[in-house]
């Protein structure tokens, strides 16, 4: 297995050491985030376009939400030439991060945003590859660690890494932006994202892999070129496709697009419902649950039962203030007033410090409290962080107050964040750790993201204030099926039973 692919990683050696590594892992991952979100969404603001198209542009986050769709070939497929001296997991590391800096170098050479489909495309696939590092890097920390404490400080390292790396995206980026201009911005990133590519490159092989370290290396690079090339070619054509269907189904600037996106927010629930009776009867040489594409999928719902559609509406609640509010949050404080270089400070220190000391703290309580507590309690604090944006819209330009409204954000949101990885952690069969965490994370941002690319219509409509108290109030909501989920039990399976 990919346990003993990095031998820092092996279970042999100092926990301290597997912190350190996903420490890595968190800031490879997270270094890309805000390029395709909140930085992309107030470079869009300064060439003037509208709410509306900003709001479509947050569907780019919706991809990480169908990451279960190829979860599984990771598990199943090596890379070649990296496999072979790094195993499995760290050669779909190595080939996301190449992924990663390729598509933030030319979204930094498309800076001027005056083809928008082409912007999509490179958001696109720099999102893709963001999820990919993130589906192989989840399901070996899950694999290192299978128990609440054992997942606390691994997830509150990694979110350290993540949040550390995001934050200095968002605050360097629009500094260098504010002095440079956009190409230079999304260079420096696209650098920085490169960094941990020669460390992994450095380690150690594999036990029982290949020992020539060059030639696998060269392999690795030209196979990944390959498939970067054929990624992009493939995105581009599904994505003119959907645009000339979006065409001809009138959809535009213009258009109210929150009903329609409130229903197919429905579909994925009624799905489920009407396929639950037929998944609790099969046994299990059923296909269904032998399925190597669906067949952990199937599983979490054989486990839970009807349970599982209250653990998917409460997942889908959870996160729905920080994402709703990543959306719209920079473009309503550049609409107060504030330059980039200010935005880019709080996102920087401020943001930073308060982000770590959420996450550590949310580390620190779920190995210290009962998994309910620790879940309302960031549910409440991530709430108030969305309302100190309505506070924030009716005061004068001040430092002081927009780095208070950053700070209380992003600490509410690093207790959350910690809190919530580790249950969905502990909601996932061991036999299937990438699949199934894979699909639990992707959901829970699937109505929230879905919701985010109606967020300009919606602003538009009820404003801003109106907005931020929505989005804190729905992850509120969350903490009402936590009695509910208190009382969910998962049944064994037959060779658990036998």
């Amino acid at each position: 297995m990919a346990t003993a692919a990095i031998d820092l990683a092996a279970p042999d050696r100092p926990q301290l050491a597997r912190l350190l590594l996903y420490l890595l892992l968190g800031f490879s991952a997270g270094l890309p985030f805000y390029m395709f979100s909140t930085v992309l969404a107030l470079r869009l603001t300064e060439h003037g376009v509208g709410l509306v198209v900003i709001g479509f542009f947050a569907w780019v986050t919706l991809l990480p939400t169908f990451k279960f769709l190829w979860a599984p070939l990771l598990d199943r497929y090596d890379v070649p030439g990296f496999a072979r001296f790094w195993g499995k997991r760290r050669g779909w590391i190595m080939l996301s991060q190449l992924g990663i800096f390729f598509s933030l170098v030319a979204m930094g050479l498309s800076s001027g945003d005056h083809s928008l489909p082409l912007t999509a495309l490179f958001a696109v696939l720099l999102a893709f590859w963001t999820t990919t590092l993130e589906v192989a890097a989840d399901a070996w920390r899950i694999e290192l660690a299978p128990t609440q404490d054992q997942q606390g400080p691994i997830v509150a390292a990694n979110l350290w890494g993540y949040r550390t790396a995001m934050v200095a995206a968002g605050s360097v980026s629009l500094i260098v932006a504010d002095m440079a201009g956009w190409t230079a911005a999304y260079l420096l990133i696209a650098m920085a994202a490169f960094l941990p590519f020669p460390v992994l490159a450095a380690m150690r092989p594999e036990v029982g892999g290949v020992r020539s370290r060059w030639p696998a290396l060269a392999i690795g690079c030209v196979t990944s070129a390959a498939i970067l090339l054929v990624t992009a070619l493939a995105t581009a054509a599904v994505g003119a496709i959907a645009l000339g269907l979006a065409e001809k189904a009138g959809i535009n600037a213009k258009t109210n697009v929150t009903p329609t996106v409130l229903a197919i927010c429905l579909l994925p629930f009624i799905a489920m419902a009407l396929a639950l009776p037929k998944i609790r009867r099969a046994p299990a040489d059923a296909p269904i649950r032998r399925s190597a594409a669906i067949g952990p999928y199937v599983e979490i719902f054989w486990r839970y039962s009807y349970g599982a559609l209250a653990i998917l509406a409460f997942v889908s609640l959870y996160r729905m203030g920080d994402v709703l509010a990543l959306t719209l949050s920079k473009p309503l404080v550049k609409s107060i007033g504030y330059t980039l270089t200010q935005i880019g400070i709080a996102d920087g220190a401020v943001a930073l410090i308060s982000s770590m000391a959420g996450v550590a703290l949310g580390g620190w309580l779920v190995t210290r409290w009962p998994q309910g507590w620790t879940l309302a309690v960031g549910a409440l604090l991530a709430a108030i962080g969305n309302w100190g944006f309505v506070w924030l819209a009716h005061q004068s330009p001040s430092e002081a107050v927009l780095y208070a409204a950053t700070a209380a954000d992003q600490f509410g949101n690093g207790i959350a964040g910690a809190v919530f990885v580790v249950y969905l952690s502990m909601l996932v069969n061991p036999r299937y750790p990438g699949a199934q965490y894979a699909f639990l994370s992707g959901f829970a941002f699937l109505l929230p993201r879905l919701l985010a690319g109606a967020s300009g219509s919606i602003q538009e409509r009820i404003g801003y204030d109106g907005f931020f108290l929505l989005s804190g109030g729905l992850s509120l909501a969350a903490v009402f099926f936590l009695p509910l989920l208190a009382r969910i039990r998962p049944r064994a399976s037959e060779d658990e039973a036998a």
